[in-house]
Parts: C-alpha cells; structure tokens; sequence
C-alpha cells in the first residue's frame, strides 16, 4: 500500500475482557536514555501513530495497547509504553500479565517450569511477572508491584451533580480516587455502565481540582489517572469486592484493573482494613477476577509529604488469554482512516 504511515503487525489478547493490543513491528525506533524519556518522545512525536492503532476504524473508544521499546534499566527482560485512548499511561496491570505470557510464549525469555520470572520496565519503574508453566504451556500470572501508597485518606470532595463525597487517593503505579460507587447515588451492580462512568468522571474531575499529587521519584508520574468506584466491601472477610474503572478520557476498563488493586490494596493497608500477607478478590463487570495481597512494606517517601511506613509492595494475579494477530496500514487519502473515535 502506498502511505506515509508503516505497516503495523500487532498481537491482540484480553485479561479478564480488557483489550492488550501488542505491537510486533513497523513502529519507528522511540529514543530516551529513561523509559519516561521515551514517553515524552512518542507522545511528542510519534502519537499519530497511537491514534491509528487505538481509535476507529482499527481499535475503538476503550481500545488498549502496549509498544515494546529499548530497555533502559539492565536488568528488564522488555520494556513498554502503554497507550489509550488518551495518551500514555505509567502502570498497567491487566497488561502486564498478558505480557508475562507473550514474553515467555515468544521466547523474549528462557522457559522455566513451573514458574518463569519476566522483568519488565514499565514508566513507573520495574515490575517482575512470574508465569506459571506446566508441560510447556503458560498459565496463570502474577506480577509484584512498584511501590503503592495511601497519599490521601477520608478526602471531602464537591462533586458537580452529586455533591459532597468522601474519597480516598492511592498510587498503585498510577494515582486513583477510590469512592463508594453508593455514594455517588449509583450502584455498581445494579447501574447502567454510562451511569457509572458519567459519576466516575465527575469525581475525577474534581479530585484533579481539590488534591494535588506529589511522587517521590518523578514529576512525570504526579497524575490523577482515573476513578475507582467499588461496591463498599473494604475488608476480605467481606467477601469478594466488585469495582469499575474509568480511567483516562472516560475509558471503562473490564478487567479488575491490576494497577487499580494494588491501590486499593496500599489503600486497606494504611487504613488498618488488611493485614500483610491477607489475600483479597476483586472482581469486574466482565466477572472477570484479580487476587491481590500486600506483600512487604517500604519505610518509603521521606520528605516528599507522603511519610514514612505507608508504602507496601502488592501482588496481584490474574490471567490473560490470545485473541489474533493483525496488519494494519492506511492508504494514500485516506484520511478518516488515521483514526477517529464515536461514543
């Protein structure tokens, strides 16, 4: 085909329901000397081409995806960017895992059974997914968390249409609000997914305008990336706890949201509603279900207002399934085929 832009090769998979567009090839060579450095260059120079993969005719309004890029740091097996809707996200969880199984099933690393280890750079720093294999063939995966914080507890808010909400704010490789979805006068089983959504964006909205974030390794990583909003059971013995994610521009994920979980997990850690080593469920509205427990603590963040003591290291566990391969091109005039978005 004649046309300005490469052709793409991408590998598709799903965790839990939520897209993991891989890239295989044709995306031009993104330069940095840090990951993060990487980001800006690709959200700079090159996001004609996250358009093109994400958005329609190829991808759609939730569409998600991963570019492998040069590793920085010594010790990663891969390193990625993510991307969606909106840009350039710094932790995905539910990509992560199916990252884990491409990397072991492609031979981006040695296999071992039962358990293969996968170092992966991603924005927010180094993660290590561990690949269960039996007879060859990989399985389950859980990955271990950058550290995640509590870095607002018991916030009031104003939220336009629905009032005062109380919130709370925690890092699990991006910041999240977490809310009651009951709160917000919608119920996560029960609601429309755009009911949840429209509430989930109001409170984003005014969190990004009443907190301000701070990171202790980097200004880059200091963004309220999305809402939480959970059915209220904050504690194991309660059971399974069902949540929605809305993240970047209104983006619905449908997996649990692994960088989601491990916030939320920090989040029951400082406030006293788990313990060390206590395994919790979360489940999306696909049905689809993360395990997640907090696994060390960090004396972390000393001098940056976030404290001392209030970091934990999360592990969280899902699984991720195959969907297709595909090449993507555009041709010459074509120019709603560089992407467009309807909702």
């Amino acid at each position: 085909m004649n046309s300005t832009y490469p052709q793409i090769d991408v590998l598709d998979m799903h965790t839990g329901g939520e897209a993991v567009r891989i890239v295989l090839s044709g995306y031009p060579p993104i330069p940095g000397d840090s990951i993060l450095a990487k980001r800006r260059y690709a959200q700079q120079h090159l996001d004609h081409l996250r358009r093109f993969l994400m958005f329609e005719p190829r991808g759609h309004y939730d569409m998600y995806g991963v570019l492998p890029v040069q590793p920085s740091l010594p010790e990663a097996d891969l390193a990625v960017l993510f991307i969606h809707n909106e840009g350039y996200s710094t932790m995905c969880g539910h990509a992560v895992i199916a990252l884990g199984r491409y990397a072991v099933d492609y031979g981006l690393v040695e296999k071992v059974e039962p358990l293969t280890r996968v170092n992966i750079e991603c924005p927010c720093g180094l993660v290590s997914a561990y690949v269960e294999v039996q007879d060859g063939q990989s399985g389950k995966v859980y990955f271990d968390s950058v550290p995640a914080f509590l870095l607002a507890a018991d916030v009031e808010v104003q939220v336009p249409g629905y009032g005062a909400i109380t919130v709370d704010v925690a890092y699990g490789g991006a910041f999240y609000v977490l809310a009651d979805a009951m709160s917000l006068g919608v119920d996560i089983y029960n609601s429309p997914v755009r009911h949840l959504v429209d509430a989930a964006t109001a409170l984003t909205g005014a969190v990004r305008n009443a907190v301000t974030l701070a990171h202790p390794e980097h200004a880059d990583l200091a963004f309220l990336y999305g809402s939480i909003l959970t059915d209220g059971r904050n504690h194991p013995e309660d059971g399974v706890s069902h949540n929605i994610c809305v993240f970047a521009d209104a983006e619905v994920d449908r997996s649990p949201t692994g960088s989601g979980v491990t916030a939320r997990t920090a989040a029951r850690v400082a406030k006293g509603q788990i313990m060390l080593g206590e395994r919790a469920e979360f489940e999306s509205i696909t049905g689809a279900r993360f395990s997640a427990e907090a696994i060390r603590q960090f004396e972390y963040g000393e001098g940056t207002g976030i404290g001392t003591g209030q970091a934990v290291q999360v592990r969280v566990a899902g699984r991720a399934h195959y969907a297709g391969k595909a090449s993507f091109w555009l041709e010459d005039g074509d120019r709603i085929g560089q992407g467009f978005l309807l909702r």
